[in-house]
């Protein structure tokens, strides 16, 4: 009898253990990834950076475009009361080498941790994007067009998912009839010197059934005194380099600081069709070492449709203008054109096969290295052409887990 008591008092405990494991039940982390690869051609690519000739086309494996390569961890455990603790891990990565995307940093795409109340809003702190991204990119340039190649020149407005903010607090509210606001402070860690270094952000977007728009802010100040060489410990250091830093920004990167306006937006006609837009005021602001005197100013407009003939299939065009302001020296204003088209075959819910074409001309002067010279094309991300007019094109595939 004993024996019995005794395997009773064993089952009873195994099964208080089961449903205390029930209580915790809530919470859940998962495993997530991208793989992306394809071969790209560029019509003219600069042998250096800032050469205005030499330059040669090329053709070569390109990582990457239609999705950034990743994979994550993401997770949340069910604090009670409608709160929830959450968290997010993801690490870039180059399929065709296996290299970081980001050398030095482990998870250079996301690392946050925070919490989260259907009332209340969400707060979260770490490496993360910015308000301004988050409330403009479901209508900004690169859902269908790519960051790639369909990003704005050199994606100067920050509009594609390369730019992440360390040190970051953010808040986002809840959606109040389709209204949703976002804040973001990043400090900067400067002793002496609290703005030194430190970045803040603002964005707000409203969705109305078929339609919608975003409007966001950004400023990021540099970390060394009145400009000077971009600091690496600036929360706007994105890894590789500079925020915005491509050709066509070449010449202000020591700026003071960098911010950004933008309005985007679309409207849905039908299960087919869909159009957005969108326009950005992108500043760069001299200090005392940056090398030039006079604020930089780019403005870009641009617009993408969408066609889905078929449920497989995923069609776009997009077409989009950069004009900058005469400043530094510079009296012919440099500006840019770029065409885009994609062609996107859903094979399954995981896996799709591109092709984009994409064309871009340049025209009129910038700067760089404080002289002036003439501009070059640089189609979306790509390097940067040896001449004003660039074409590109590739062929991909892109597997999610």
């Amino acid at each position: 009898m004993k024996r019995y008591k005794e395997a009773a008092v064993a089952v009873a405990g195994l099964a208080a253990m089961f449903a205390t494991g029930a209580a915790f039940a809530q919470s859940s982390v998962t495993l997530y990834g991208v793989l992306d690869t394809g071969v790209g051609y560029l019509s003219s690519q600069a042998p250096t950076t800032g050469a205005t000739s030499g330059g040669k086309s090329v053709t070569k494996l390109i990582e990457g475009v239609w999705g950034g390569e990743r994979f994550g961890f993401k997770g949340s455990e069910d604090l009670g009361g409608g709160t929830k603790a959450i968290f997010q891990l993801e690490e870039g990565y180059n399929v065709d080498n296996g290299a970081q995307s980001k050398s030095g940093l482990m998870f250079s795409r996301a690392s946050w941790v925070g919490l989260t109340n259907n009332t209340y809003g969400t707060f979260t702190a770490g490496r993360q994007y910015t308000p301004y991204y988050n409330m403009l990119a479901q209508y900004g340039p690169t859902p269908w067009l790519t960051g790639a190649f369909g990003a704005h020149p050199g994606d100067l407005d920050a509009l594609d998912t390369d730019y992440r903010v360390n040190n970051a607090l953010v808040y986002t509210s809840p959606s109040f009839a389709g209204l949703k606001v976002s804040g973001m402070y990043a400090l900067g860690g400067v002793a002496g010197a609290f703005n030194s270094g430190a970045s803040w952000s603002v964005g707000a977007q409203y969705l109305a059934g078929a339609a919608g728009i975003g409007v966001g802010f950004a400023r990021f100040n540099n970390a060394t005194s009145g400009g000077g060489a971009w600091s690496a410990n600036s929360t706007a250091y994105s890894g590789t380099g500079e925020q915005g830093e491509s050709s066509i920004t070449n010449g202000y990167q020591n700026a003071a600081a960098q911010q950004r306006f933008a309005v985007t937006g679309g409207y849905q006609f039908n299960s087919q069709w869909d159009v957005s837009a969108s326009y950005s005021n992108v500043q760069y602001i001299a200090g005392p070492n940056s090398g030039f005197a006079t604020t930089a100013i780019f403005n870009t407009g641009g617009a993408v449709l969408h066609y889905k003939p078929a449920v497989a299939w995923d069609l776009a065009a997009g077409y989009s203008y950069t004009r900058a302001t005469q400043a530094n020296g510079v009296q012919d204003a440099a500006s840019y054109q770029q065409f885009n088209l994609t062609q996107l075959y859903n094979l399954s819910k995981r896996t799709r096969i591109y092709v984009l074409e994409a064309y871009q001309r340049a025209n009129g002067q910038t700067i760089n290295g404080g002289k002036v010279v003439t501009a070059t094309a640089a189609i979306g991300e790509q390097s940067a052409a040896s001449s004003r007019s660039q074409f590109g094109a590739t062929v991909g595939i892109n597997h999610q887990f």
